[in-house]
């Protein structure tokens, strides 16, 4: 089924790092209130795309382990965040692209586009990330971007 043909989706953007925990768990709650969908995309970027198919002319077996990669850091982000207890209509997708481009595209049709600051505000003193701030410049639909607790 084509998750955007999903009308009561909550999509939420996942790198399968320690900080998806939040985020999950944030768009766990809003989609259990809502009655909602849950919409888990991580995106595989074009740089580690480009990088795999320079290793080997096997293209597809590269491809094949980056997406079973992303799948299992999402595994264990979803185990982290849920436990057993993971949402019901709860569906994941590996996409291959620029994350931002990628988040806001799949924001077409949702209710909620839900993403994570990893950001520490170092960096010129940003207060969000880049992926962040593209998508809630650009989503098609409100932005929930959930702050990280510093760990520590």
């Amino acid at each position: 089924m084509n998750p955007q043909a999903r009308s009561n989706r909550i999509v939420v953007g996942v790198d399968g790092s320690e900080y998806s925990s939040n985020t999950l768990q944030m768009a766990g709650r809003i989609a259990s209130a809502l009655e909602g969908a849950l919409d888990v995309v991580t995106c595989i970027g074009m740089s580690d795309y480009f990088l795999a198919s320079r290793f080997e002319p096997e293209l597809t077996r590269f491809t094949t382990e980056l997406e079973d990669t992303a799948m299992r850091l999402v595994d264990e982000a979803l185990e982290r965040a849920f436990g057993a207890d993971r949402p019901e209509d709860l569906q994941v997708t590996v996409k291959f692209g620029e994350p931002a481009k990628v988040l806001v595209e799949e924001s077409r049709g949702a209710q909620l586009l839900v993403v994570g600051r990893r950001g520490s505000g170092r960096f010129l003193n940003q207060p969000i990330g880049s992926v962040s701030r593209a998508c809630a410049a650009h989503a098609q639909c409100p932005v929930l971007v959930v702050t990280q607790d510093e760990k520590g």
